[in-house]
């Protein structure tokens, strides 16, 4: 699994960068200043023309999370959705979606290959392994290419120690949940090893069939040729089952009746992922690294959101389906950083080359619908019962080889003092030969672009700064949505099977200014962002009456919002204040729903897009006391807005407001834990939507009950 791309830029050319970052930095620039996502090299955060915000290891240890999301949406502007047992959808300047609009990075290479996005990806994260995290907000697709548009998350994993290092620990909470984690490492002679695993498991939770099992396993190993090359192995094994509870109808969420449907939906994950990176440093202006990769990804799956099933039609059965996705991957990737003297000018150049064959498969559950009393048309279903399994009735039945080519470069100049020009492009060929088994069709789809950003960085005094940005992104479609029937075609319906050949890949121009601030040496930090957004083509997932979807990409959106984020240190930086949030607004602004003059539903012009909530916010105060020397204690507080259910804009969703208590003691290297998540017990969903009709009901992703987790971890190292 791990880290193929970026361990090389993370481990040898980044360790140098930081350091003369630091020696050379100001009261107000610290390490938390130096950020390497952004432009594929350390660089500091005035020089950074982009909106880019880094987790610590200090935030991450503290957080001591089950899922990623309690991290992750401590990053101002970033809403991580969490979908149970670490299933996940996102929103960063976009709606909280399942599209293919975010690009997951370990240590710079990308989780999946372009063209398989998967919304679940961070499910593979081994939480133990994390150094920091780091977030670029906004279209950065002129170095890293398609589905780097509405935000980068690049989990950069731990490197090995230099002293030899062990931790160990145990958590666990009153819902059945308990993990083990444990993770050591040491560097012997020209030697450098670092290992980390843990094994989660739920059991019996306040969601009925919502058990999940997961284990992950990191292995890391660096080889020091010599002071100026290096050899970075990196592999990553995870195992992933989990229940899929799914959501639940608008009578039992406020009953707070916590009962699946299903007692047979499931995913599951194999994931291996392993890179061997060699990198050299030329001279102290010149370094290069080269990382060849391996993925080997099964996925497999009866998904809940699969079930097909109408109040007004036949609503005693319904259909599912089981489905498996699986790949491979043989790449490489290649890079070059070169400072020149003349305008202090930095170069970065790269080139990758990915192959990926893909197979998938999916065929039809027929089911019988056991219903809540209700009246017409207003049924609900208690729930669902397999009656029979179709292997002989397929949705999909898709080969691919997906070829991907690129060629990027991004180049910064100081024209004149205290000003900063950067600009990139890079150009993406994304190929797809695929056989089509429903339709005995073969064929190739290209897709191809070039992408740009420029952008310039004005610092005119040590403790401020602004920037302006211009950046493109684009998104071919995911090769599922092309090659999945349309509704009302193929399987039982009588009729020949049709596809989404037509897709066009979403296209994407923001234009953003914002800054930064440090006051106080440095115990007071603050920076903002105000963007807009024009998409085109973006992919328009409509949900129909019987829980199917219908797919478009022809039109025009626009995203355009404020964030904000900062830090004060006071009481001798006893008491640390964290805030930060975004206001933004989503909208469609030409978006054709159907091309039939007989469908009430022509269009969406106009209208906000679902699930897109106008704030969200992450706050929180921390407390580390002189007098009792490493305890610390932490109330959080998380904030969504409204938002509307559905894509016509009549019922929306009032939001919530929920407050996270964390506090933790160490001694003598053993310490103790406990997170109160949810403390005043509110009822409240993750997600809520419904289709476009009047007859529709509303489907709820309930959050957790109060939640008590406790923990105990022993931290060794041995320092000469």
């Amino acid at each position: 699994m791990k880290k193929i791309l970026f361990s090389l830029l993370v481990m040898g050319q980044i360790t140098i960068a930081q350091n003369k970052i630091e020696k050379d930095s100001t009261k107000t620039e610290t390490l938390e200043n130096v950020f390497v996502t952004a432009n594929r090299s350390a660089t500091l955060r005035k020089e950074t023309p982009s909106a880019v915000s880094k987790l610590t290891a200090k935030t991450i240890n503290e957080t001591k999370a089950v899922a990623a999301y309690e991290i992750i949406n401590k990053t101002p502007g970033v809403l991580m959705v969490n979908l149970g047992n670490e299933q996940h959808s996102m929103s960063i300047r976009q709606p909280m979606t399942t599209n293919a609009y975010y690009l997951y990075l370990e240590d710079g290479l990308p989780i999946r290959p372009m063209g398989i996005f998967n919304h679940n990806a961070l499910l593979e994260i081994n939480q133990f392994n994390l150094q920091n995290i780091e977030v670029v907000k906004g279209p950065v697709s002129s170095l890293y290419g398609p589905e780097a548009v509405g935000g980068t998350i690049n989990l950069i994993s731990v490197k090995p120690s230099i002293n030899p290092e062990f931790k160990f620990g145990i958590q666990a909470d009153q819902w059945g949940y308990k993990r083990i984690q444990a993770a050591g490492g040491a560097t012997i002679g020209k030697v450098a090893f670092h290992i980390a695993g843990i094994s989660s498991l739920q059991e019996n939770g306040w969601m009925t069939y919502s058990d999940y099992n997961k284990d992950n396993l990191n292995v890391r190993v660096d080889y020091n040729i010599s002071d100026k090359t290096r050899l970075i192995s990196n592999t990553m094994w995870g195992k992933y089952y989990s229940d899929m509870s799914g959501s639940v109808n608008e009578e039992a969420f406020y009953n707070r009746t916590y009962k699946s449907t299903t007692d047979f939906t499931y995913r599951k994950s194999d994931a291996l992922r392993t890179r061997l990176t060699l990198e050299h440093d030329w001279n102290d202006n010149a370094s290069s690294y080269i990382t060849i990769y391996h993925r080997d990804n099964k996925l497999g799956q009866n998904p809940s959101y699969g079930i097909k099933w109408s109040s007004t039609v036949k609503p005693t059965t319904a259909t599912g389906e089981v489905n498996s996705n699986n790949f491979k991957s043989y790449g490489a990737i290649g890079q070059h950083t070169q400072k020149i003297n003349f305008l202090n000018t930095k170069i970065v150049g790269g080139a990758l080359y990915d192959y990926s064959p893909v197979d998938y498969w999916a065929y039809l559950l027929e089911m019988k619908a056991y219903l809540n009393p209700g009246t017409s048309g207003k049924q609900t279903v208690d729930h669902y019962e397999i009656t029979a399994e179709r292997p002989d009735i397929k949705l999909s039945d898709y080969t691919a080889d997906i070829f991907n080519k690129a060629f990027y470069a991004q180049m910064s100049f100081n024209p004149i003092e205290k000003l900063i020009v950067t600009a990139g492009t890079r150009y993406d060929n994304l190929k797809v030969d695929y056989n089509n088994a429903l339709d005995n069709s073969t064929g190739t789809k290209i897709y191809d672009k070039s992408t740009f950003k420029a952008g310039a960085n004005y610092n005119p005094v040590h403790y401020t700064g602004i920037y302006a940005n211009y950046a493109q992104g684009f998104a071919p479609p995911a090769i599922t949505s092309i090659f999945r029937a349309k509704p009302g075609t193929g399987g039982t319906t009588g009729k020949p099977a049709e596809f989404y050949y037509n897709l066009e890949p979403a296209t994407f121009n923001n234009y953003e200014i914002g800054g930064w601030l440090a006051l106080l040496e440095g115990k007071l930090n603050f920076d903002y962002a105000v963007y807009y957004m024009e998409g085109k083509n973006e992919l328009l997932n409509v949900r129909l009456p019987d829980n199917s979807t219908d797919y478009r990409s022809a039109g025009e959106t626009r995203h355009k919002g404020v964030e904000f984020g900062g830090n004060y240190k006071l009481l001798s930086n006893q008491l640390n204040i964290r805030f930060g949030g975004t206001v933004a607004e989503h909208t469609f602004i030409d978006f054709k729903i159907s091309d039939s003059p007989a469908d009430a539903l022509q269009n969406v012009n106009a209208k906000e897009m679902p699930q897109a909530p106008r704030w969200s916010g992450n706050s929180e105060i921390s407390y580390y006391p002189n007098w009792f020397p490493k305890f610390r204690t932490s109330l959080e507080w998380q904030s969504v807005g409204n938002y509307y259910q559905d894509q016509i804009n009549t019922v929306k969703y009032a939001g919530y407001d929920i407050f996270n208590f964390r506090a933790g003691y160490e001694w003598k290297g053993i310490e103790i834990y406990g997170n109160i998540i949810n403390i005043t017990d509110k009822l409240y969903a993750y997600n809520v939507s419904r289709a476009n009709t009047t007859s529709s009901q509303p489907t709820y992703t309930a959050a957790a009950p109060r939640t008590f987790l406790i923990g105990l971890q022993y931290n060794f190292s041995f320092r000469k």
